[in-house]
């Protein structure tokens, strides 16, 4: 689980960094075997149950078999039309195939790059190291991270709102638009609750000396180590690798446009 031990921060920063690289190129050799390399690691170093990683990842390929079909019925004029493969015995042109892959296994690479952070990342880990890695001002870290910890409360309170308008004897909706005008009635005293919660954890904060100055103590301490600048290096050297090899089979190509 060496994932779940990485710096928080250096991990998004190299997502980040990985994702802009592979923008950079329009091949589908290159994002497919970095996609391949990435779901793999987060399995191995992260121990996610495949299950709901493939249930996350769904969506995902949804949209990229999307894109694939509408790239390839919608495509322009290829430059090179002799060339042509035939799929199911349709005839389509290798051109319009390969920036479709390219396309769709793009959105699949970045997907699976979201996945490995979303897994084995704790959010308030992620906070703490954004504030003592990248200084973030505290005032913006602890107030995202206060309204984090409100959303599983205020979906608690929702329920209460929902259990009371039934104990009353409203009537359950059922066509889209009654659930719609139930929901609005929820929506009043939905956030006259969070304006109190809000205002409560305002004032306890500012009881127990929370001030917003940046150079403050740490109860939970964040530090980079080397670890983290190998997955750094690691994740780097694989796109590297990945696009040198579809080179050496000629499908490698730089982003120019290509739609």
């Amino acid at each position: 689980m060496f994932l779940h031990q990485l710096n928080p921060s250096i991990k998004a920063l190299t997502i980040v960094l990985v994702v802009i690289l592979l923008a950079l190129v329009f091949d589908p050799i290159t994002p497919l075997l970095f996609m391949i390399f990435t779901i793999t690691l987060t399995f191995i170093g992260g121990e996610i149950d495949w299950k709901k990683y493939c249930l996350y990842f769904l969506p995902f390929s949804v949209i990229a078999f999307g894109m694939l079909w509408t790239t390839v019925i919608f495509a322009d004029t290829p430059k090179h039309p002799e060339e042509v493969l035939s799929l199911l015995g349709i005839t389509i042109p290798k051109e319009s195939i390969v920036t479709a892959l390219a396309l769709s296994l793009r959105v699949l690479s970045v997907a699976s790059l979201s996945l490995l952070f979303i897994f084995t990342t704790n959010v308030v880990d992620f906070i703490l190291s954004l504030i003592q890695q990248l200084k973030l001002s505290p005032r913006i870290a602890y107030g995202v991270l206060a309204g984090y910890r409100f959303l599983p409360m205020m979906k608690d309170e929702l329920l209460i709102i929902h259990s009371a308008h039934r104990v009353r004897g409203f009537d359950q909706a059922k066509t889209i638009r009654g659930k719609w005008n139930q929901y609005k009635r929820f929506s009043i005293p939905l956030l006259a609750s969070a304006i109190r919660k809000a205002e409560r954890t305002a004032m306890a904060m500012e009881s127990k000396g929370f001030t917003g100055e940046k150079e403050r103590t740490f109860y939970r301490r964040f530090s980079t180590s080397l670890r983290d600048w190998l997955f750094l290096s690691l994740m780097v050297i694989t796109l590297l690798s990945a696009a040198y090899v579809s080179w050496y089979l000629g499908y490698f190509k730089w982003y120019s446009g290509q739609l």
